[in-house]
């Protein structure tokens, strides 16, 4: 596998431009003869789909959903970043560029991190024009408010409905062209396969899930919006649909897959209260501005929060971190939850839960202001909790939520495969180690507005051969193994069903691969993963069969993936010896228990080769080199 990254030479501050310049293009009269796929409409799919189109190229947007507004982006609460520097605080592109840099522990590329510092600000001004509600200040100006990481205010924001109003604006510009005609739309599809032939990607094997059709799509080139796979822990802040699917297949076909370790705990989610359970729900990292994080001082101690007094209360975040406070990044804010309750001193039931407190807030600001911030925030916890966190503190603990790794690009988002391009938290790109609160919408629409409208038509440009028809025998192949795939899930009869099957890797993957990881534990896991997907083909039962809509086998292909995908994310993790971002070694940490980094071995991105079923996958490395910032141990101190 040759992991050619194509980055440009020269000054980091117009890379991006002088790349641009020589990028080749497509007459625009031309632009009709190809056709091109995007898998997913979120936020980086639907701003792929819509801007592709407006450029004149015919588009085929897949989605799962029955409607591209229920992509998970829409879930998305806290903000957006750009660094517009509206508050006057000292905040600029290198800024924000260096903020990402070293959120994401030095392990991400400087030329695609100060891409995305660059293009922040021109996605504010793509959205307002589009009429996204972005909070304004009384005088009329767009508001800001600061987030985990960052000593400056650079976050817009929505109230707590950022990612939803963002994914209204993209899904309007893609609807303009369906209208148009020039996009069309193929909801309740999922893809269970990509075509390639010659070694290029020529289109994609889907399943429609209201008929049970397997239908085949070809293209000039492909594109996977398709989102991350924290589902993988069963329970994730994620959507129930979200998965690893389309990625996965696409690595059984010869992506590679970079980074998988790189796993994301949130620190601001609703605890977990029992088995019952199918998901966690996010409260918004935006909330840490307003609301202090502590634990009672004493261990064990059960009291009440409003009869716990000042004196005998542990802000353990402002005191351990005084400088960033409760804004500590997201993972060192969620190894810092994990040790005050292993510590006893966690609060609610079980012991697993930390106080998020507004009381400060609301004496010092009013709950106008408070309610005008967070309204629907919390509202939404009293629905789920039946407290009511303008009397009482809310409770959080951390839990899966982003995920950093996934397909390997290069520089202009194009897979290991030639012609299958990857964009949004689908690919391994921009984030390093662990993902800044408010930068995942930022990079969704940086990838679909801004980048992979240059670079498709820089790879279609030089492509040859025209497009491969559906009759050609890799479609007929592909749909075979599909169907055959399906049949063999329907087929097994036995008595356990796939949410079953997925609690149990779940918590295979959080209690070894989760917040904190150990040889011992990921070798457990590596041992007992192989173990429980063979039960799974032995003992997986699902009612009905694949000719119709079957939800319950839409989750057995999917977990059957997570089951693959499960091993390749532990084995990652075993060969990462060292601590970075939210890939946390217990045998690699400093003195005061933080991240302790090995950049002489490991300051590389590791990319994962399939070698085929039943054999060893093959590590492959692609060197960072850091010329503009200094590789240094993060501090929030």
């Amino acid at each position: 596998m040759e992991l050619k990254s194509n980055l440009p030479s020269g000054p980091l501050a117009t890379a991006w431009q002088r790349h641009c310049a020589e990028l080749k293009l497509v007459n625009p009269a031309n632009k009709r003869r190809y056709q091109i796929i995007v898998v997913g409409s979120g936020l980086a799919g639907a701003s792929a789909a819509a801007s592709l189109a407006e450029l004149g190229y015919p588009v085929r947007c897949f989605c799962y959903q029955d409607s591209p507004r229920r992509a998970h982006s829409i879930a998305a609460q806290g903000g957006i970043n750009a660094a517009k520097n509206y508050q006057n605080d000292g905040d600029s592109v290198q800024r924000l560029f260096y903020d990402t840099i070293k959120g994401g522990d030095f392990r991400a590329r400087e030329a695609n991190v100060y891409r995305l510092a660059e293009l922040s600000t021109r996605i504010i001004d793509q959205c307002v024009a589009q009429g996204v509600p972005f909070a304004r200040e009384y005088g009329g100006q767009l508001a800001n408010r600061s987030f985990g990481g960052a000593q400056v205010s650079r976050t817009f924001y929505a109230r707590g409905q950022t990612g939803q109003q963002l994914l209204l604006g993209a899904y309007q510009a893609l609807a303009r062209q369906i209208a148009a005609g020039q996009a069309a739309m193929f909801p309740r599809r999922e893809m269970l396969d990509l075509v390639v032939v010659d070694g290029r990607a020529c289109g994609i094997v889907t399943r429609d899930l209201v008929s049970g059709a397997i239908e085949a799509h070809a293209a000039d080139a492909v594109i996977l919006a398709t989102g991350g796979y924290s589902n993988a822990f069963f329970l994730s802040t994620n959507a129930k649909g979200c998965n690893v699917t389309a990625i996965w297949r696409a690595y059984k076909r010869g992506a590679g897959f970079a980074n998988p370790c790189f796993t994301q705990i949130h620190p601001t989610c609703i605890p977990v209260t029992g088995e019952h359970q199918s998901k966690l729900t996010l409260m918004s990292e935006s909330l840490r501005n307003d609301g202090r994080v502590w634990v009672p001082a004493r261990p064990g101690d059960q009291r009440p929060p409003g009869q716990i007094p000042e004196g005998e209360r542990n802000y353990y975040l402002e005191h351990r971190y005084p400088a960033f406070g409760n804004l500590v990044p997201r993972d060192v804010a969620s190894r810092a939850a994990k040790l005050v309750c292993d510590q006893n001193r966690g609060v609610g039931p079980g012991g697993r839960g930390v106080y998020l407190d507004f009381s400060d807030s609301l004496k010092r600001l009013g709950e106008p202001v408070v309610r005008e911030r967070y309204g629907n925030l919390f509202d939404m916890y009293e629905r789920i909790t039946a407290e009511d966190p303008y009397q009482v503190p809310m409770r959080i603990y951390p839990a899966a939520h982003y995920t950093m790794g996934g397909l390997w690009v290069d520089y202009n988002l194009m897979s290991t495969i030639p012609g299958l391009f990857v964009v949004g938290e689908a690919n391994f790109s921009d984030h390093g180690a662990n993902r800044l609160g408010a930068s995942a919408l930022m990079q969704g629409l940086a990838d679909g507005y801004f980048i992979v409208p240059y670079t498709v038509g820089h790879y279609l440009a030089d492509a040859k051969g025209g497009r491969v028809a559906t009759e050609h025998g890799a479609f007929t192949a592909a749909a075979k193994e599909s169907s055959a795939r399906l049949n063999r899930l329907v087929g097994i009869k036995g008595k356990r069903t796939a949410a079953s099957f997925h609690r149990e890797l779940g918590k295979l993957l959080w209690n070894h691969c989760g917040m904190a990881r150990s040889a011992a534990g990921l070798q457990e896991a590596l041992k007992r993963i192989p173990e429980l997907r063979d039960q799974f083909w032995h003992e997986l039962l699902v009612p009905d069969g694949p000719d119709e809509l079957n939800q319950s086998l839409e989750t057995a292909g999917r977990v059957a993936d997570f089951l693959e995908f499960g091993e390749l994310l532990c084995r990652d993790a075993l060969l990462r010896e060292e601590s970075c971002g939210g890939h946390f070694r217990e045998e690699f940490q400093t003195s005061d228990g933080e991240a302790r980094r090995d950049d002489a071995r490991f300051a590389h991105v590791a990319v994962w080769e399939h070698t085929g079923e039943s054999r060893d996958p093959i590590r492959h490395s692609e060197p960072l080199t850091f010329d503009n910032v200094h590789l240094a141990q993060r501090s929030y101190k």
